[in-house]
């Protein structure tokens, strides 16, 4: 069963955090050994973003059996996610997502047609070395690609339903920028990120997007 269809299924996975890019294979390898990991988390949007060096780190992962989880440097490069997609990452976290609009690019961006409107060119995309053709590879990646959504304002735990569109894996949860918006929002319905966090899961109970268990992208999904 692929790892796409395990979060769906909404399984317990988990995320490695902590392996810097510019590591070397072993140093790779030693971080993954402590635990059974699924995928080793990456961050762009807090942290220095080299194309090359995401393209050596996702290829060094893929040799280890693993994927790599993407935070991308900002909401609004979401239109960004093919071209990431073609550096090597399995999947791709947006933050601090409010608005339908921004999920319909994410999912344009992410999914092949006729799923999506992502641009064909994966030279170094995750799982190219299956040697599949245009459309067997396209078919692929969007049956095995996962797209999380991260929750971080008090209007996107009101709102979460109208963004768990189809083509969305899971949504996950900023701890720190959610608490900011509790406490600036005017007569917030949340007291606390439990709240919003409880919230979050009877809405998608139902659903087909899988609420991560943490407070961030990484660790216990």
């Amino acid at each position: 069963m692929s790892l796409k269809q395990r979060i769906r299924n909404k399984e317990a996975i988990k995320i490695a955090s902590g392996v810097p890019f510019g590591c070397t294979q072993d140093e790779m390898a030693a971080v993954l050994s402590r635990d059974d990991y699924a995928l080793i988390g990456a961050d762009h949007q807090h942290a220095a973003a080299d194309e090359l060096q995401l393209v050596a780190y996702c290829k060094m992962a893929a040799e280890l059996g693993v994927g790599v989880q993407l935070r991308i440097k900002h909401t609004r490069h979401a239109y960004l996610i093919g071209n990431l997609l073609d550096l090597g990452p399995l999947a791709i976290v947006v933050p601090q997502v409010e608005k339908v609009e921004t999920v319909d690019e994410a999912v344009d961006a992410f999914y092949y047609p006729q799923s999506g409107k992502r641009s064909w060119g994966p030279s170094n995309g995750y799982g190219i070395q299956r040697s599949l053709g245009r459309l067997e590879y396209a078919e692929w990646w969007n049956n095995n690609g996962i797209l999380i959504l991260q929750i971080e304002s008090v209007d996107a735990v009101i709102n979460v339903r109208k963004l768990a569109k189809p083509g969305v894996d899971m949504v996950t949860f900023g701890a720190n920028d959610l608490n900011f918006s509790i406490e600036s929002y005017p007569r917030s319905p949340f007291k606390n990120l439990q709240e919003c966090i409880e919230h979050v899961q009877a809405q998608l109970e139902d659903t087909h997007v899988k609420v991560g268990a943490g407070h961030t992208p990484t660790g216990y999904l």
